[in-house]
């Protein structure tokens, strides 16, 4: 009897285990750009293709879809980083930043938004740093559990002067990426180049290079202490 009793809950035991590691089996395997250099990611992105599964944002990006730039700084010494975006809307220039959590694995990053109580791991799947970065953006949103896949592509502008248009290659990479998570490539929204943006200035102005690379650790800019006293965040959810 008693070792009827231990078969059976061997047998139980070995069920759980076959449905939790089952479960661990579902989760996506995501994988980052090979030898990740945050250093050399750091500095000046211009948004210029994007995807989501969010109806929202893609109806908001249809409405406007204008190239958006990035300012990236990370202070060494620091487990996080500034995402500082800038945008020409409704007739007047926005500035947004958020704060992204290193993790662990290099190119993957974390923030929340408390606006949507979302939790947004984001990846860095392929980049060459000088030219081009294509980012994965996961999010879950609680309590419902509402998950969010958004593919953007980023272009870098570097001292060669190299222009806005996006090399076919990258642009096909791009499309078999957002194939791969699930999405249709016919509904990527292209954004377009109505130059850049000063807050407190009218209109905007030509896009042109800027040197890229991040800061010394201890030191800041000079509107450093100033962005951090408000930090919106940049990425809209449903």
């Amino acid at each position: 009897m008693q070792r009827a009793l231990s078969l059976v809950s061997l047998l139980v035991l070995g069920s759980a285990w076959t449905l939790q590691a089952a479960h661990v089996l579902t989760e996506p395997l995501i994988l980052t750009q090979e030898n990740f250099d945050l250093g050399r990611f750091m500095g000046k992105w211009y948004e210029v293709a994007v995807v989501s599964t969010c109806p929202h944002y893609m109806q908001r990006k249809r409405g406007n879809p204008i190239i958006a730039a990035l300012e990236l700084q990370h202070v060494p010494c620091e487990d996080n980083f500034t995402m500082m975006g800038t945008s020409f809307r409704n007739g007047s220039c926005k500035q947004m930043s958020t704060v992204h959590g290193l993790t662990t694995t290099p190119g993957r990053f974390y923030h929340h938004v408390a606006r949507f109580g979302a939790d947004v791991d984001s990846f860095v799947v392929h980049s060459n740093y000088d030219e081009y970065a294509m980012m994965l953006l996961l999010s879950t949103e609680k309590p419902s559990g509402n998950k969010t896949t958004t593919v953007k592509l980023y272009i870098i502008l570097s001292s060669s002067g190299r222009n806005m248009n996006v090399r076919a290659a990258v642009l096909d990479d791009f499309k078999t990426l957002v194939r791969q998570h699930g999405l249709s490539d016919d509904t990527i929204i292209m954004n377009q180049n109505k130059g850049e943006c000063v807050p407190g200035e009218q209109g905007t102005k030509p896009i042109t290079t800027q040197p890229q690379g991040g800061r010394p650790c201890g030191t800041l800019e000079k509107d450093d202490r100033h962005t951090n006293t408000y930090q919106t965040k940049i990425f809209s959810h449903c």
